[in-house]
């Protein structure tokens, strides 16, 4: 038990479930993606329109749907789903975070923009689903950025993702 508790504490990268088999439409992740070092920079707005813009295009080009999000400060949350069996979730999320990178640098933004790991959470039930998206919706009001979730301007939705 000990040897497979340090090989566990040694591992550099989170784990995930990376391609799984169920029926595709039925598959929807929730994504979190952080700033480095949790910088306060995302709602900035035009770090916030070039990611946005930037999530929305890889997503088209890798084939994937991106359905609600919500920016916050320090990091992203965006719920999305594979339109075929060939993607990978890693690789979306890398391509669109080095795409994003890129593009902020060329607007002359200096220094890292994302870390590197990410966070998903594979939703179960249209119940899980709709828990989540309550819970993303009401982070910034949560954080005391904005009275109700209506008036954060810093989300939306690029196509509608929905549990079935």
């Amino acid at each position: 038990m000990q040897l497979m508790m340090a090989a566990f504490y040694r591992r550099k990268h989170l784990r995930r479930l990376d391609k799984i088999k169920p029926k595709l439409r039925s598959i929807i992740y929730l994504v979190t993606i952080c700033s480095l070092d949790r910088k306060p920079i995302l709602t900035r707005e035009d770090i916030f329109k070039t990611v946005t813009e930037t999530l929305e295009e890889v997503a088209e080009r890798k084939r994937w749907l991106v359905g609600r999000y919500v920016m916050m400060p320090d990091h992203i949350h965006f719920f999305c789903s594979p339109v075929t069996e060939d993607w990978g979730l890693s690789e979306f999320v890398r391509d669109f975070k080095s795409l994003s990178s890129t593009r902020l640098r060329k607007q002359g933004f200096e220094g890292k923009l994302w870390q590197r790991e990410f966070f998903n959470h594979l939703l179960r039930s249209k119940e899980s689903y709709a828990s989540k998206w309550e819970y993303v919706r009401l982070n910034p009001v949560r954080k005391g950025l904005c009275e109700s979730p209506e008036e954060w301007r810093f989300s939306g939705e690029v196509y509608p993702v929905e549990a079935k």
